[in-house]
């Protein structure tokens, strides 16, 4: 619905205009571009605590440009702070949130959007409900955190993580530890490594949608709050242009941005969020064409926890434009971006890639991306894992199976057992419907790391990984075993085969074998489903499709 602005008034509206005088709009406000600034602020959020001041320096932006700014709020849940049991509620946010703001904008008839996010489910819900509203749109990042010093080592949030294992192990005592747990996360923002949060931030950047730095400058720099104002003058320009999100969420954005994340060592969860937008945008895109694109083109960047370099180090070194630009070969350059001209045009004086932080193409890291899709016997419907946070000796991997039904029991393990280097530990039922809400496993996978264990024990699982984990950890299996998969069918002591250059996950059992194992389906186990995550359950799609309910 798009708003009077300068024409004989509409008497029909008066109810609205009446209700938005009461707010303290004028007459002449509400002739103007109404741009809904779509803030996820929240006290209890480190990556969305700066959003309260910059959405009022967005305001003065579309103010300035002769726009009439309306705030209002989303969820906005952090995945570090939601482990366990919270995490069940950590994935249907992501569409809940697209849901919420496709709803408000509706009902009061917003002509644009500046999205205000930063963390691992807020901008893919926020990416997809641009992509359903279509309208001008914009994003802007709180940020990234500021990296803490320890002695000679710089550590940021994934090596906290990691100390829960080290203090497993005995390698750290507990002071150690209590202080360590005090200091890591140094500041608000972003978690200072290549996890969800910033893969999906810097993909923003990279299809268009976001000014280029906002994902990796700190959240305090002084840049941040102009780059805001820039932001709110330049969403009232798309309006009047008409230049809607789906101008630049086109096949070859999204191609440019897969090939973005392949590049730079981005997150595992980034496929289930592109699935999910692709879905959204009607384009073409499953897991084959994903590994087709992403394998296409060179990893010149690994960041923690896959390598000691953190965001700030990226940021300096160029960020995502200089990225874009070590690859631009790879990319179509003709594209659209959202803040003016085309992505050639912002290549052209972004500084070129140092050869330490971002490699030259021609000095990859590794020669096919970052990622590796996975089939097999035990995937028919395919598995993601991220081969570039994975040790050379650990690419190719066959042990006997250590059986789990949830995230509980194989934490318990960990900090209860003894894990035998060799093992495969398939953890299981905690898939989109089984977990139900395909839960983040990053806690149990950073503590094999903590304890010295991720170059001898790997890690298979219907749910999730985070962007921060490292080590051979599979996740995404589908078809999942709440829905019959043949994970389900996994018993102790089973072999399974992960060999990542040849894309292949196989449980080594004969095929008569199995057959006659999958004639008996096993019980579920009592993963209950209580409020909104029984509707959730029943409507959600499988990971290979993006986990998509809404």
């Amino acid at each position: 619905m798009t708003r009077h602005r300068g024409k004989v008034e509409d008497v029909t509206e008066a109810y609205y205009r009446g209700l938005m005088h009461a707010v303290g709009y004028r007459r002449s406000d509400l002739d103007k571009p109404q741009i809904a600034i779509v803030n996820s602020w929240t006290d209890v959020n480190p990556g969305h605590q700066p959003l309260k001041e910059l959405a009022q320096r967005v305001k003065e932006g579309v103010w300035a440009a002769g726009g009439s700014p309306g705030e209002f709020m989303v969820p906005a849940p952090c995945d570090g702070m939601a482990q366990g049991p919270g995490m069940h509620y950590i994935l249907p946010q992501r569409d809940l949130i697209a849901a919420s703001i496709e709803a408000m904008v509706q009902a009061h008839g917003f002509e644009g959007m500046v999205m205000l996010a930063s963390c691992d489910k807020i901008l893919p819900g926020m990416l997809m409900a641009a992509a359903r509203l279509d309208l001008p749109t914009l994003f802007l990042t709180a940020g990234a955190m500021l990296p803490y010093q320890l002695g000679d080592r710089v550590v940021v949030t994934s090596d906290l993580k990691e100390a829960i294992g080290k203090r497993r192990s005995g390698e750290i005592d507990q002071e150690t530890f209590l202080e360590w747990q005090e200091c890591f996360c140094a500041s608000p923002g972003t978690c200072s490594m290549m996890g969800t949060a910033n893969s999906m931030g810097c993909f923003v950047e990279a299809v268009g949608l976001a000014p280029f730095g906002s994902a990796t400058m700190l959240a305090f720099d002084a840049a941040k709050l102009r780059q805001a104002r820039d932001v709110g003058e330049r969403i009232v320009a798309l309006v009047r242009e008409g230049r809607t999100a789906r101008a630049y969420l086109t096949d070859k954005s999204l191609s440019n941005g897969i090939k973005y994340l392949s590049a730079s060592g981005g997150s595992t969860n980034a496929v289930l969020h592109l699935m999910a937008l692709a879905s959204v945008l009607g384009l073409d895109l499953d897991l084959d064409r994903f590994q087709q694109v992403q394998a296409s083109v060179p990893l010149v960047a690994k960041f923690k926890p896959a390598s000691p370099l953190n965001l700030n180090d990226y940021h300096r070194a160029g960020g995502v434009r200089t990225l874009l630009k070590a690859i631009s070969d790879y990319l179509d350059l003709e594209v659209p971006i959202a803040m003016g001209g085309t992505l050639a045009d912002w290549l052209i004086p972004a500084p070129p890639p140092d050869g330490r932080v971002i490699r030259p193409a021609a000095e990859p890291l590794e020669p096919d991306g970052c990622f590796a899709i996975l089939r097999g016997n035990l995937a028919p419907g395919g598995a993601v894992v991220k081969k570039s946070g994975v040790e050379p000796r650990m690419k190719v991997h066959t042990g006997p199976a250590v059986v789990f039904d949830s995230e509980e029991e194989v934490r318990d393990f960990l900090l209860t057992k003894e894990v035998r280097p060799g093992s495969v530990l398939v953890v299981r039922y905690e898939g989109p419907k089984g977990g139900p809400g395909m839960r983040e496993l990053s806690i149990p996978a950073a503590m094999l790391v903590g304890m010295g264990l991720h170059t001898s024990v790997a890690m298979v699982t219907d749910g999730r990984f985070s962007g921060a984990t490292r080590g051979p950890c599979v996740g995404h299996v589908c078809p999942e075993a709440w829905e019959g998969g043949p994970l389900a069918y996994v018993q102790d002591g089973d072999l399974i085969e992960i060999h990542l250059p040849e894309n292949r996950i196989q449980l080594l059992v004969p095929e008569e074998e199995l057959r006659q194992r999958m004639q008996n389906p096993p019980a579920r186990p009592d993963h209950p489903a209580p409020g909104m995550l029984a509707a959730y359950r029943q409507r959600v799609s499988g990971a290979d499709t993006g986990a998509v309910w809404l």
